[in-house]
Parts: structure tokens; sequence; C-alpha cells
């Protein structure tokens, strides 16, 4: 609420601003309009020279030049101040949503250790309580590690792995990794194309990707999710489309999604959890790569469609990579 007055008054104030310019850009005219007519009556009577003096009509120019300029500026401040304010308020939710991940398995956690030691639990028991708590631990550390990498990729911090593979090879192993992490019904996913070509990539990273691609499947989906991956290869780029089932996403929000922070806020959606980074990490990773993604959605109940465009890899174009990733290439085929 304090946030949207916030806004009100800032636009508030820019309006009264630009009343200000107009009043102001009005009196100038009226002035020179009022001293023209005076001169016409009375120009018999004065000096030629003082009539129409150039001075005047250049300050009157170079004046409404001024304003415009000036109106442009405040104009231009109030766009990057209204895009300042939405991103604070992504960031706003982004923390509280954070917090709120980072609170519950600690709470969690802090809730069995203190049963474990005010009470007498059996061994079993004990056992189960260890497990949980391992969970909730791996939770935090996989968020916090997330935050982290993203950060190192924004700064170039981030050492990548990169290595020369074969491309059909690789993306079908960490496609089955993720299937397998999921628990998704084998039933319920293939693969279609094959690819013969090699590629520059981080596996580690290639497999964030399509966990993160996994996750959102199943979050976003109302019952049995159904994923459709095909690989293709146009002219010298690796395509590949990985389509679900899921609750789609409306038009105005496909250039959004890959925003950092930025969430869906369909009425439509099914409350789940998330920090409005994931799709934004993959669009890095992607990036880091030199290819880019696209989703592709016909609107809500009816899935989407993430497009991975990655170059191919041939012996010509190593110099070409080297220079893009900056570090060693090693070449190997292993996956």
């Amino acid at each position: 609420m304090k946030r949207s007055n916030n806004l009100i008054a800032h636009i508030t104030i820019f309006v009264i601003a630009q009343l200000f310019w107009l009043c102001l850009l009005g009196l100038w005219i009226y002035w020179y309009v009022s001293n023209y007519i005076i001169f016409e009556k009375v120009g018999d009577q004065l000096s030629p020279q003082i009539l129409y003096d150039g001075k005047n009509v250049f300050a009157l120019v170079g004046g409404i030049v001024l304003l415009v300029a000036i109106s442009f500026s405040m104009s231009f401040i109030f766009r990057q101040l209204n895009v300042q304010l939405k991103m604070t308020r992504l960031y706003d939710n982004f923390i509280s949503t954070v917090t709120h991940e980072l609170k519950s398995p600690l709470s969690s956690i802090q809730l069995y250790l203190e049963t474990l030691s005010s009470r007498d639990v059996s061994l079993q028991r004990r056992d189960e309580f260890y497990k949980l708590m391992m969970k909730d631990a791996s939770r935090l550390k996989k968020l916090i590690n997330s935050i982290l990498e993203i950060s190192a990729l924004e700064q170039k911090r981030l050492d990548h792995n990169y290595v020369v593979c074969d491309t059909d090879k690789t993306l079908r192993k960490l496609l089955l990794t993720s299937v397998e992490q999921f628990n998704i019904n084998p039933n319920r996913f293939s693969i279609s194309g094959s690819l013969s070509s090699l590629s520059l990539m981080d596996k580690t990273a290639m497999g964030i990707v399509f966990d993160n691609l996994f996750d959102n499947a199943i979050k976003y989906t109302n019952g049995s999710v159904n994923i459709e991956v095909s690989l293709k290869q146009l002219d010298k780029k690796i395509i590949v489309e990985f389509k679900d089932n899921g609750i789609g996403i409306i038009q105005n929000e496909l250039k959004k999604i890959f925003n950092k922070f930025y969430r869906v806020a369909d009425k439509n959606s099914p409350t789940v959890k998330g920090t409005g980074l994931g799709l934004y990490w993959v669009r890095e990773i992607i990036k880091s790569h030199g290819g880019k993604i696209s989703v592709l959605s016909e609107g809500t109940a009816k899935g989407s469609t993430f497009k991975i465009e990655l170059p191919v890899y041939q012996q010509s174009s190593g110099r070409f990579f080297k220079k893009l990733f900056k570090r060693k290439i090693k070449l190997t085929t292993n996956v």
C-alpha cells in the first residue's frame, strides 16, 4: 500500500511539473504576441532595428527547444522511475519468498531437534527424523547454491567446464537423469528425433536447465504431467523443443517469464512455491553457451513449448568458441 501511494505521489508531481511548463510556455507566447501587436501599432514611431531585432525571435525559439528537451528528459526519468519501482516490487516479492523458503525447512529441523532432545524417541523414529532433516538441509543447500551461482553467473565469475561432446548422447542422458530424479512415468515422457553433430557444453549447467524445465512442468500441471522432447538440427543450430501439457501461459506473459524475479501471476495458476529465478537462470545458462531460449503457448490450459537453440561445434569454428568462452576447450565425445 505504501509503495502504491508513493507511485501516485510521483505521478502527481510529474503531472504538476508538466502543467507548470505548459503554463510557462503559454505565458511566454502570450507575452511575445502581445508585444508584437503593440509594435505593429506603433511601428512607425519605432526604429526598424528595435522592431525586427532577431535576438527576440532567437530567444523565443531557443526557449521552446529548451522546454521540449526538459519535457523529454522528465518523461525519460519518469519511465525509468516506473521501471525501477517495478523491479523493487519484484525484489521485495523475491525477498519475501526466499525468506519463507529458508524459514520453512529451518523451522522443521528445529522442531525435530527439539523433539529428539526433549523426548525418548525410538530408534526407528530417530532414523525417520534424521532422513527428514537431511532432506530439509538439502533443500536449503540447493536454494542457497542456486542464488550464489546465479550471482556468479551474472558477474561472469562462474567457471563453466565446457567440453565438446556428442550432442545426441549427452542430451538424452541429461533428460533421462531428470526423468528419474523427478519420478516421471516413462510412459508419459518421450524423445523424438536425433542429432549427429557435436556441441560445446557444460553438462552440469545443462542438467540444471532441464531440471528447471521439468520442475516447472510438474508445478504448473493440473494432474499427470506429460512431456515431449524433440531433437533436430537446422543448418548450424541444434534445436531442442520441450513441450508439456501444463496450464499454459497467456500471451502478455511470454516475454516476461525469463526476467529476473518474475513469476506468473495468473488466477488460473495453481499455488506453487518458487523464487522467480528458475527460468532466468535457464536463460543465462543458455546464453553462456552461445544459444537462446524462447517459449510458445496457445494460451491457458494448452501447455507450453520451450525452444532451445544451441550452436553446432565444428573443428573450423574452434577459435571462435575459444574466443567466445575465453577458456581452453577440452575435446571429448565421452558422455
